[in-house]
């Protein structure tokens, strides 16, 4: 952080490596690879299958991987990963391999946070032919899971890698408005955050919705997160078109093809400037190898508008002071919703050098 203007904070997802669940519901060795290798153009020019470059079809069980996706995301002006934390509720949790090895080896040695996906699993997030299949449900047990869940996380918090807002832990909560007491929940960590000798915990609420925002602040968050991945829809699209979109994936099931040299600018917003409002940064957007025609899909992204993106991003947070001059990045290797900064075949590294770019041009030295 002491080193960068502004603080860039990548989603990190840490599905790459076999689970028993993964094995049980999808076959033996199923991880995210699964999907990206199979995946298919479904158009003339349709960017697929996206291969990875530098770091390979990488197992997140080897501590070499970690290093290097860390040692990548330093060079380039990213402050920390903030890894995806998966709690389905009185105890259980899944692909918490990668982080707890993080942790334990001390390695590698770059700052980090955690978002709490607590959202239920379906079989049609991850499958083509998916339905509404519940793989495993999203619980909240009250105070006796909300004590046991802060504890299990208490040794991250007071790591000296943990990234902090005001001196306080960085937390997300990934759809805190379905999160029934949510307002309990935040209650309890921040009096166990106390006892424990931490000055509370920087809660965040992520949204796609700029209306949430007072709710949230209501029931205790410091901050939102605000990602308008689709508020193209409304400025793009008349009503009569939007509706038409929405009947072809009800009945048709099928997503849409959107330019995203078109959508970046609705990206982010003036609001943004508030301290409390972190915007997010997105690379783009294809979730056809999950969904099949049922995803949508952005076409023309490449790093020279990314950088442009970054840019209108980096100046929206250019007057706050440095603590809160916080961005997301959707994401490092959401590499099955195309949505990644790691290199891959087709561009190597141009959006790690496109975002380097734009933080040199937006904070000169």
């Amino acid at each position: 952080m002491k080193n960068n203007p502004v603080r860039i904070l990548a989603t990190y997802l840490p599905q790459f490596h076999p689970i028993p669940e993964n094995d049980q519901w999808w076959g033996k060795g199923f991880t995210e690879w699964t999907n990206v290798g199979k995946a298919k153009p479904l158009f003339r020019g349709h960017y697929q299958p996206r291969v990875p470059a530098d770091l390979g079809y990488y197992d997140l069980r080897l501590p070499e991987v970690r290093q290097q996706q860390a040692d990548l995301a330093r060079e380039y002006g990213i402050e920390g990963f903030c890894y995806w934390h998966y709690w389905f509720g009185n105890g259980k949790r899944l692909l918490e391999r990668p982080f707890n090895e993080v942790l334990v080896s001390g390695k590698p040695d770059f700052p980090f946070c955690l978002s709490w996906a607590n959202h239920s699993w379906q079989d049609k997030q991850f499958s083509k032919e998916g339905t509404d299949r519940m793989l495993i449900e999203q619980e909240y047990g009250g105070e006796a899971d909300y004590l046991e869940h802060f504890y299990a996380l208490l040794p991250a918090f007071k790591d000296n890698r943990y990234i902090k807002v005001d001196n306080k832990p960085l937390f997300q909560i990934y759809i805190p408005l379905k999160f029934p007491e949510v307002d309990k929940f935040i209650a309890c960590w921040q009096r166990e955050a106390n006892k424990n000798g931490l000055e509370g915990i920087h809660f965040v609420g992520h949204t796609h919705f700029e209306n949430d925002y007072e709710s949230l602040i209501q029931k205790g968050f410091d901050a939102i997160n605000i990602v308008r991945l689709y508020h193209f829809y409304k400025h793009e699209y008349t009503l009569p078109e939007r509706a038409y979109m929405k009947i072809r994936r009800i009945w048709f099931k099928h997503g849409g093809i959107f330019d995203y040299g078109k959508l970046f600018k609705y990206f982010s917003d003036k609001m943004d400037s508030r301290d409390d409002w972190y915007p997010t940064l997105v690379p783009n957007w294809d979730h056809s190898p999950r969904s099949g025609r049922r995803g949508n899909i952005f076409i023309n992204s490449n790093p020279t508008v990314f950088k442009k993106h970054a840019r209108q991003v980096l100046q929206t947070v250019k007057d706050k002071k440095l603590e809160h001059r916080i961005i997301f990045l959707k994401s490092w290797n959401e590499w099955a919703e195309g949505n990644y900064m790691e290199p891959d075949l087709k561009f190597g590294r141009g959006y790690l050098e496109a975002l380097q770019e734009a933080i040199n041009e937006v904070y000169p030295t």
